[in-house]
C-alpha cells in the first residue's frame, strides 16, 4: 500500500525485517521443540539466538542468486551464527515457516484492526445516543418516506460494525493456526510434537491436517470479512455524502480553516474524505476474488497463490486500517444540522403523514383501495400544488364525513413517528 494510506503500527508488520525476525521466532521455536525432544544436540537454541542477525540487504543479495526467499534466510542465519544452524529447519519445509508467519501477520493486523472497530463503535454510539431524538426524514429511494430521526441512522451503523467485530474475531480464529508438518504434510521427517510446541509458543491453533500448505479457505474468509467491513466504510461514507449535498445538506464533512475546497472555486467544501473511502472500500474488495481463487492449488500444493498473498495481505490490511481511522474522524468530527433536517422534513407539505391517514380510514370503514386512493389523491395534490397535505385532507368531503376534523389534526404529529425508539435503542444497545 502507497504511503498516503498507511499507518506506521500495521505498515511495521508487513515490513521485510519484521517478517524475517518472525521467520526465526519459528525456527527457534521450533528448534527449541526439537532440543526438548532430544532430536538436536542441547545448547543450539541458545547459540543461535546469541549469534542470529537478521540483515535485510544480505537476505535480498542472496536471494537474487538461489531465487529462493526461505533459503536465502537460512543462508543468510549461518553467515552470522555459524555450525549451528545446520540445525536449524530440520526435518520442515518452506511452507512451514511461510504459513505460520503469514497467519501471525494477518493475526496481528486483524487484532489493530479490532482496535480501530472499537473506536469507530464508540464515535458512532456517541452520535446515535445524542441525536436520538433528532427528527430527520426517512427516505427511500432517495424519496422522502416517513420520519426517523439521525440517532435512528447512526444506531443502523453501530449494529453493523458490531456484526463486523464478531466476523473479524471469528476470522482471527480461523486464521491462527500453525503448520510445521514437512514436505507434504505427513510430518516423516519432523515429530507432530514439534508443531504443537511452535504453535503454543507463538499463541497459535495447529493446523490439523495441512498438505504442504496450510488450507486457503482460511484466507479465502478472513480477506472476505475484510471486504465485508469495507463495504460497511462505504456505506456510511455514501450516506454522508448523500446528506452533504448542497440541496440537502443534513450533514457535513469538518472543513479546516486552512483548507481548501476547489482549485477553481473558492466557495467549495467538498466530501472528499468519504468519496477517499468509497475508493479504499473498493480497492479493499478486490481482494476477495484472488483470495477465494487460491482456495484452489494443485494437489498438495503450487505457488500460484504466493503472488496473491503478497499483495492483498499487506495491501487489504493496511487500507483497511487507515479506512476505519478516517471513517472515526470524520463522524467523531461531523457537523450535524438539526435545523436543516426539520426544513427539510417540511418541504413536501406534510405528505409523510400519509400511511397514517390511510390507517385512520380504514378503522371507519374505508376499504384499503378506497383509502389509499383518496389518500394518494390529497397528497398529490399537496406535493403538486405546494399546498398543505392537512388542509387538502380535512377539506375532503368523503374523509370529514368518517373522521372529526380535531381527530384528523391529531394524526399529524411527530411524535407517532418517534413513541418507540426507546425500544429500538435499548435492544440495540444491550450487553450480551
Amino acid at each position: 500500500m502507497i504511503e498516503r494510506y498507511s499507518r506506521k503500527e500495521v505498515k511495521k508488520i508487513w515490513d521485510d525485517y519484521n517478517k524475517y525476525s518472525l521467520w526465526l521466532d519459528i525456527e527457534l521455536a521450533a528448534a527449541e521443540a526439537m532440543e526438548k525432544l532430544k532430536i538436536i544436540p542441547k545448547g543450539v537454541v541458545k547459540k543461535v539466538k546469541s549469534k542470529a542477525r537478521i540483515n535485510v540487504k544480505r537476505i535480498l543479495q542472496i536471494e537474487d542468486k538461489v531465487k529462493h526467499d526461505v533459503i536465502a534466510f537460512l543462508t543468510s542465519i549461518s553467515e552470522t551464527v555459524g555450525k549451528e544452524a545446520r540445525h536449524l529447519h530440520k526435518g520442515m519445509t518452506s511452507s512451514d515457516v511461510l504459513d505460520t508467519c503469514f497467519n501471525i501477520q494477518l493475526k496481528q493486523s486483524g487484532e489493530i484492526i479490532l482496535k480501530d472497530i472499537d473506536n469507530l463503535l464508540n464515535s458512532i454510539k456517541k452520535q446515535a445516543l445524542k441525536h436520538k431524538y433528532t427528527l430527520c426524514i426517512g427516505r427511500s429511494h432517495g424519496i422522502h418516506a416517513e420520519p426517523i430521526t439521525f440517532g435512528l441512522k447512526m444506531l443502523s451503523f453501530y449494529q453493523e460494525f458490531l456484526r463486523n467485530k464478531k466476523r473479524l474475531e471469528n476470522s482471527i480464529k480461523e486464521i491462527s493456526t500453525c503448520a510445521i508438518s514437512g514436505a507434504v504434510g505427513t510430518f516423516a521427517n519432523v515429530d507432530p510434537r514439534v508443531e504443537s510446541y511452535v504453535a503454543k509458543k507463538l499463541k497459535l491453533k495447529i493446523e490439523p491436517i495441512s498438505t504442504q500448505i496450510i488450507p486457503r479457505d482460511r484466507h479465502a474468509q478472513f480477506f472476505s470479512t475484510m471486504a465485508i467491513i469495507a463495504s460497511s466504510i462505504e456505506r456510511l461514507a455514501t450516506e454522508i455524502r448523500h446528506l452533504q449535498r448542497t440541496e440537502v445538506l443534513e450533514v457535513e464533512e469538518f472543513f479546516g480553516k486552512k483548507q481548501k475546497g476547489s482549485s477553481a472555486m473558492p466557495h467549495k467544501k467538498n466530501p472528499i474524505l468519504s468519496e477517499n473511502l468509497t475508493g479504499l472500500a473498493r480497492l479493499i474488495r478486490s481482494s476477495v476474488i484472488p483470495a477465494l481463487e487460491n482456495v484452489t492449488l494443485w494437489h498438495e500444493r503450487d505457488i500460484s497463490h504466493s503472488a496473491v498473498e503478497r499483495n492483498i495481505g499487506p495491501d487489504t490490511t493496511i487500507a483497511l486500517d487507515f479506512a476505519l481511522a478516517r471513517l472515526n474522524n470524520v463522524i467523531k468530527n461531523l457537523n450535524i444540522y438539526p435545523k436543516k433536517m426539520k426544513e427539510n422534513l417540511e418541504i413536501t407539505n406534510g405528505i409523510f403523514f400519509s400511511q397514517r391517514v390511510l390507517i385512520e380510514l380504514t378503522k371507519v370503514g374505508f376499504t384499503r383501495e378506497e383509502a389509499y386512493k383518496v389518500v394518494q389523491k390529497n397528497a398529490m395534490s399537496a406535493w403538486q400544488g405546494n399546498s398543505s397535505f392537512l388542509d387538502n385532507i380535512v377539506s375532503d368531503k368523503k374523509i370529514i364525513d368518517k373522521i372529526p376534523v380535531n381527530k384528523i389534526k391529531k394524526l399529524f404529529d411527530f411524535s407517532y413517528h418517534t413513541k418507540k425508539i426507546n425500544i429500538i435503542f435499548n435492544r440495540s444497545l444491550k450487553k450480551k
